[in-house]
């Protein structure tokens, strides 16, 4: 019985013995599709004559003891030579990993021992977030949206806002496969606009030395206002009043035009006749008829205002005296000036009528001259001259009044 256990002991320390001259490192591998993947055999026994290399169960690369690396029938796969004097040691190299190679990596040394690791190749996809950036009302919720397509194996997902973890319970998640064994993962993340903040996406597999990210900036409308930003309130501002200034400039000069422009055409002083009763026609002109011209402080009761034509009515016009009119009537009818009698104003033709007028009339009138009447109340000479014409006719004889100021 004692024997038996001594022979069970024996046999593990050699088998350990045996395991502690062979090691395959690492024993898992796992790298991006594209990249390279390297193993390393090593044994402290130099008695071996052959290690071969298997992946997936096939020989790629055959090692001699004696001569070395052995021509590989795999442009892609290679081996270097790492050894010391008191190790063997071969680097196995895959240059270029593809998904096919993932699984089984085998070193073999002939009649000694063998090991075996796992290789494990991924892919990385790409990584989008959705929209761009944003803008948001303080208090409004925003939704976004990351997409990691085709990756290998499924990818892990995560938000980060202005550099903190969101929560798993946060956003949802969802995945499909395309039909090369590809997965496409899929995020949404609302989220509460409280203050501007920036959102990234973060996908990862195990061989990404750090994530694969995307991220977008979300802007906080109410926090620029109250940051200070006083452009975004004095703008409108200032654009609004401008613009109601200008309307009010605009709205008092097409006020100064109009009535400059009434006071322009209009006229001082209106051409008012006092003609006797009824309308003087050619008829009616036989008969003998009075006016009297409206004067500084007199006019006639019996009369009645109307527009006397050139023709054949008896004509009375008020007019603006000025300097020039003044003494051209004066010196027409032989009367004088009425320096405190003044009006607006007359135009030069009707005061160039008044004096054709005038000389027609002193051609057939005798004129006889009253003496001046000072008058205290208005400080203003009235002169009076009354004359009486023989038409020639002996049918029809007419009396004219001419009051002239």
């Amino acid at each position: 019985m004692d024997n038996c256990v001594l022979l069970v002991l024996l046999l593990a320390c050699m088998t350990q013995a045996v395991a502690a001259q062979m090691q395959l490192l690492p024993e898992t591998l796992t790298v991006l599709r594209g990249e390279e993947a390297r193993m390393t055999c090593s044994t402290s026994d130099f008695h071996w004559a052959v290690m071969v290399w298997l992946l997936n169960g096939v020989a790629v690369l055959t090692i001699s003891a004696e001569h070395g690396l052995l021509a590989p029938n795999n442009p892609n796969v290679t081996a270097e030579d790492h050894s010391t004097p008191q190790r063997t040691r071969w680097v196995f190299v895959l240059r270029r990993t593809e998904r096919h190679h993932q699984g089984q990596v085998t070193c073999d040394l002939q009649n000694i021992q063998r090991k075996t690791a796992s290789l494990f190749v991924q892919e990385r996809g790409s990584v989008k977030v959705f929209g761009g950036n944003r803008t948001a009302l303080r208090g409004q919720w925003v939704l976004f949206e990351c997409q990691a397509a085709g990756w290998y194996p499924q990818p892990s997902l995560g938000w980060l806002v202005n550099g903190k973890e969101v929560g798993q319970g946060d956003h949802n998640i969802s995945s499909e496969v395309s039909a090369e064994g590809l997965f496409t993962v899929t995020s949404n993340l609302s989220m509460q606009a409280a203050e501007s903040s920036h959102v990234d996406c973060l996908v990862s597999v195990s061989a990404l030395s750090e994530p694969l990210s995307s991220g977008i900036h979300l802007t906080v409308v109410a926090e620029v206002v109250q940051e200070g930003d006083e452009c975004a309130i004095l703008l409108p501002i200032t654009a609004t009043l401008s613009t109601l200034l200008l309307l009010l400039l605009l709205c008092i000069c097409i006020v100064l035009c109009y009535k400059r422009r009434r006071q322009a055409n209009s006229t001082s002083v209106s051409e008012v006749g006092w003609c006797c009763k009824g309308v003087l026609t050619q008829e009616t002109c036989d008969e003998k008829a009075s006016c009297t011209l409206e004067g500084s402080a007199m006019y006639s009761t019996e009369m009645d205002p109307c527009w006397c034509s050139e023709s054949s009515q008896l004509e009375a016009i008020r007019f603006d005296q000025s300097v020039s009119g003044r003494s051209s009537v004066a010196e027409a009818t032989g009367g004088k000036v009425n320096l405190g009698y003044s009006v607006e104003g007359l135009t030069d033709a009707g005061l160039g009528h008044l004096i054709k007028e005038t000389h027609s009339q002193v051609d057939s009138v005798s004129i006889h001259k009253v003496p001046d009447v000072v008058s205290s109340s208005n400080l203003s000479l009235h002169i009076q001259s009354q004359a009486q014409a023989d038409l020639g006719e002996e049918s029809s004889k007419g009396v004219r009044r001419v009051t002239t100021v």
